[in-house]
């Protein structure tokens, strides 16, 4: 008895859907990497050289324009953190129905009838956290990182104003 079970396989399932979902979850998680490189990159940068706010800057709008960098593609870290779940849990219950509709058409509940179409629910499952938990606490760590820098920069604008 021959083996045929790849991590390929279990990842793109027999049809489009599956497919569908599974690279969906994959670019998501793709993007979201560059965006979390991008912010490690950008707070070491500002550990070495930090931000700060000059005399003559506008006290208005200053502090806004030094932490727009900061913020920048966080939504996206949020969306994906919240929706990467639920696309994988459609893609659960896509594999679910398929293993349902094997059974109807092979006439048969056995394991090897069964199996294939939950295994590629599973794999979407496992894609949608893996895209989402990563997501989550890169957008929960810079999000505080940012509000504290900001507060940190309207401190320095409101001491500079009671001057």
């Amino acid at each position: 008895m021959e083996n045929s079970f790849s991590l390929l396989s279990l990842f793109s399932g027999r049809d489009l859907m599956t497919l569908f979902v599974s690279l969906t979850l994959v670019v998501a998680s793709v993007f979201s990497w560059a965006i979390i490189i991008e912010k490690i990159r950008l707070w070491r940068f500002q550990k070495r050289h930090p931000v700060s706010v000059k005399q003559g800057d506008n006290m208005d709008t200053i502090v806004d324009k030094l932490i727009r960098p900061f913020d920048k593609n966080l939504w996206f870290l949020s969306m994906v953190s919240y929706v990467a779940p639920f696309v994988g849990l459609f893609g659960t219950v896509w594999g679910v129905m398929d293993s349902f509709a094997a059974i109807g058409v092979n006439q048969s509940v056995s394991i090897g009838v069964i199996a294939p179409g939950l295994a590629v629910a599973l794999g979407t499952t496992a894609l949608g956290l893996i895209a989402a938990v990563p997501a989550a606490i890169a957008y929960n760590v810079f999000s505080k990182k940012s509000d504290d820098l900001y507060d940190k920069l309207d401190e320095s604008v409101k001491e500079m104003k009671h001057k």
